[in-house]
């Protein structure tokens, strides 16, 4: 009964709805204790090889235009199925019988340097702030700044494992490293790290370097392992105002509208807590044009309770079914009192954690 059970327990999705538990229940609860662990790499993917591939032909140009003028998109199974898995901690992980020789610890903490380059940490935080050619195109230096448990493009670089992880997040000097490496890599895309908490906002040449990520879109690849990368390494929480500054960016702002995809379909499934994925993609999909195309809503047997319910207020919002909302349950009720104490978030210079997790600007 036990090998029935576990084998159960991992079997492997087989479509998006599988995968995906924003707007349902399944092994994903949303309490915090739920989101111990780390995920997986996009960086060999096929997810993000596909989607390296079709964002040029399927961006924001194309949507701006009349409804019959959109082309007909679908959810990608492969970036659902890889960002499940991380979610879920890699469900059928195997440790490696290699010896664990801590790589990335020992990187962050100045002892090796990353290869094949040969240079330090050190000398990345302190001589390449600033020096975006360098930052643009260099291949080699991400995997090593923003480790994860699955082989990256780089094979010189080192998976995470458990046992580094938690070594990693005991040190400070390592953690401290790691959040310059993080502001770091925001400055190159236009971003300012506020504080310790994860705020972020618009830097001040924010103008340029918006327009430089709108048109490398190979950077949303390199965004995808700095989220995940994130929630490793014991900076879940950082996640969410960074996405939700990206949303506000692509749909309300329209300076990063080759963006708009790799938001809604990467990032916001980076994070962990289906309450902070719900409340993001509410947000985006009262922005999203035209609304008709929205894919990341609530499946359609659910599509009704949600209209219903908290977040939406009473009125049948874009994708309504129109189907009565059933009496809601504790839970239901539960999630609505926290819905309806939530404020409303701010005009999008500034995102913060607070606005992230509440980030709807005009509940009705």
């Amino acid at each position: 009964m036990g090998n029935l059970l576990g084998g159960w327990r991992y079997k492997e999705p087989s479509t998006v709805e599988e995968c995906d538990s924003t707007w349902g229940s399944d092994s994903e609860s949303d309490e915090p204790a739920a989101e111990d662990d780390s995920g997986i790499s996009d960086s060999l993917s096929p997810a993000e090889s596909d989607r390296n591939a079709a964002e040029a032909g399927d961006m924001y140009p194309q949507l701006t235009g009349s409804p019959a003028s959109v082309p007909k998109m679908k959810r990608s199974f492969y970036a659902a199925r890889d960002l499940y898995k991380y979610r879920h901690s890699y469900p059928n992980y195997k440790k490696s019988r290699q010896p664990n020789e801590y790589r990335n610890l020992r990187f962050y903490l100045n002892k090796i340097p990353l290869v094949p380059d040969g240079i330090f940490i050190e000398e990345i935080l302190t001589k390449w702030r600033g020096d975006y050619d360098k930052l643009e195109h260099n291949h080699t230096y991400i995997q090593w700044l923003f480790p994860l448990r699955e082989q990256g493009l780089n094979f010189y670089a080192h998976e995470l494992t458990q046992d580094e992880i938690k070594e990693f997040q005991s040190i400070r000097e390592a953690k401290r490293r790691f959040l310059a490496a993080y502001s770091l890599m925001l400055d190159f895309y236009g971003i300012k790290l506020l504080d310790k908490s994860g705020n972020v906002a618009r830097a001040p040449n924010w103008q340029e370097r918006f327009q430089h990520l709108n048109e490398s879109q190979h950077n949303y690849l390199r965004i995808t392992r700095i989220l995940k990368s994130l929630g490793e390494l014991g900076y879940e929480a950082f996640k969410a105002p960074l996405v939700r500054l990206f949303l506000e960016e692509s749909l309300c702002h329209n300076t990063l509208p080759n963006m708009q995809h790799s938001v809604l379909e990467y990032y916001v499934y980076t994070i962990r807590l289906p309450a902070s994925r719900r409340r993001l993609l509410r947000y985006a999909r009262q922005h999203y044009r035209p609304a008709h195309a929205f894919l990341w809503g609530p499946p359609p047997k659910r599509r009704g309770a949600e209209v219903g319910g908290a977040g939406y207020g009473g009125g049948g919002g874009a994708g309504s079914s129109g189907i009565r909302a059933p009496a809601p349950t504790p839970e239901h009720q539960r999630r609505g009192e926290e819905s309806n104490n939530s404020t409303a978030a701010s005009s999008g210079i500034i995102v913060s954690s607070h606005d992230a997790m509440t980030c709807w600007l005009e509940e009705s």
